[in-house]
């Protein structure tokens, strides 16, 4: 029998102005700070950390970054570190940045944190990247020893964040549940390399919970531009409970799909969470869910704005060719398809996937909602 293992970060920090409590934070782990972010993000959280950074007399060192996170961004990050001797690497951003941040702090042999400027991945929280090429398909997934040290994310910067990065972060958090569920039922291990323990499903399953209550007020309170109590609460179940509730309770299909998906050019514009929630839909229809879960799921995405058809991410039915290639790539053994509690073989995604179309537009015509548009720019 395998060993339970959870994991999480060393300390999770969450609030309103948390950025100006950075400094403080970080002077606990090391002295010498290398911040990365991209030329958007910063100018919106620059004022914020100099005033933390300077009550603590800690010099601001930033190095920007753009692209996804690839082995070259991954190798740039490292060497900076190691050339200018910083102690401690901190991305500042989304997901691209955090998952380069992670594999370069571990290759230079610092500690690592994060700070989210949107609540759109359960990237931040974990001890794993996943690495893409350049052209942003997937390539791998990177496994460290650790966590890291500080994840902070201000709520202030999440509610003025767009809009979509939030709808982003729900997609990627609701198949926690249904992955953890699955693992669970399974044999597989989780992404530590142990069973699930009952901590980490019973996060993955809070998680859910918090979505359905809060989902949709927490985005209507980011449309206003404001931090409201379920703003607060869906900002830690994207954040910190998927990312236990995931690592510890492990992925299967959905996020395989996802990754299936990247080998579509036409997905590359979509978020993370965009093609997650494609991929929980498809998992959802492959185990043979209730009717009413798989309906009730269609109704609260469409509701969310998130896709859950082909249409809404540049595919029909007919596009059998992709498909396959999609099927074929969720189903390698180096993915996490193999964590479901039963054989799934790559045409059982191709007609999972063909699937989704009808049933998302039935669903939709009978509950009054619109009919599904691309996403895709």
């Amino acid at each position: 029998m395998s060993l339970k293992i959870l994991g999480s970060p060393s300390r999770y920090v969450q609030g309103k102005d948390a950025l100006k409590e950075l400094g403080g934070h970080l002077k606990k782990i090391g002295q010498s700070p290398l911040l990365v972010a991209d030329d958007t993000v910063w100018p919106i959280v620059e004022g914020a950390i100099k005033e933390g950074f300077d009550a603590e007399g800690l010099e601001v060192a930033r190095m920007s970054f753009s692209g996804h996170a690839t082995r070259e961004n991954v190798k740039a990050i490292e060497e900076k570190i190691k050339a200018d001797g910083h102690d401690i690497v901190v991305a500042v951003g989304g997901g691209s940045v955090t998952d380069s941040v992670k594999a370069a702090g571990y290759d230079a042999g610092v500690r690592f944190c994060i700070v989210p400027t949107a609540a759109s991945s359960d990237a931040p929280c974990s001890a794993l990247s996943v690495i893409y090429t350049e052209e942003g398909e997937f390539l791998e997934y990177r496994f460290f020893p650790n966590n890291p040290d500080l994840v902070l994310i201000d709520t202030r910067v999440v509610a003025n964040a767009p809009v979509r990065f939030l709808q982003a972060g729900i997609g990627d958090a609701l198949a926690t549940w249904p992955e953890a569920r699955a693992t669970n039922r399974g044999t597989a291990n989780n992404m530590h390399g142990g069973r699930p323990s009952r901590t980490g499903v019973a996060l993955a399953e809070l998680c859910w919970d918090i979505l359905w209550e809060y989902g949709l007020a927490a985005v209507d309170a980011v449309r206003a531009n404001t931090v409201t109590p379920a703003l607060e609460a869906v900002v830690e179940a994207n954040t910190l409970l998927s990312g236990l509730g995931f690592e510890s309770g492990g992925l299967a299909a959905a996020h395989a799909i996802h990754n299936g998906l990247t080998a579509a050019p036409s997905t590359h514009s979509l978020t993370h969470g965009q093609k997650v929630n494609i991929g929980t839909l498809t998992q959802l229809i492959l185990e043979g869910a209730e009717p009413e879960e798989i309906e009730n799921f269609i109704i609260f995405t469409t509701k969310l704005e998130l896709p859950n058809t082909l249409t809404e991410i540049g595919l029909t039915e007919d596009d059998e060719e992709i498909l396959r290639a999609v099927a074929e790539a969720a189903c390698l053994p180096s993915d996490t398809m193999g964590s479901m509690w039963f054989e799934v073989t790559p045409d059982d995604v191709y007609e999972a996937l063909r699937s989704i179309e009808q049933l998302s537009r039935r669903v939709r015509a009978e509950n009054g909602l619109p009919e599904p548009t691309s996403f895709v720019d």
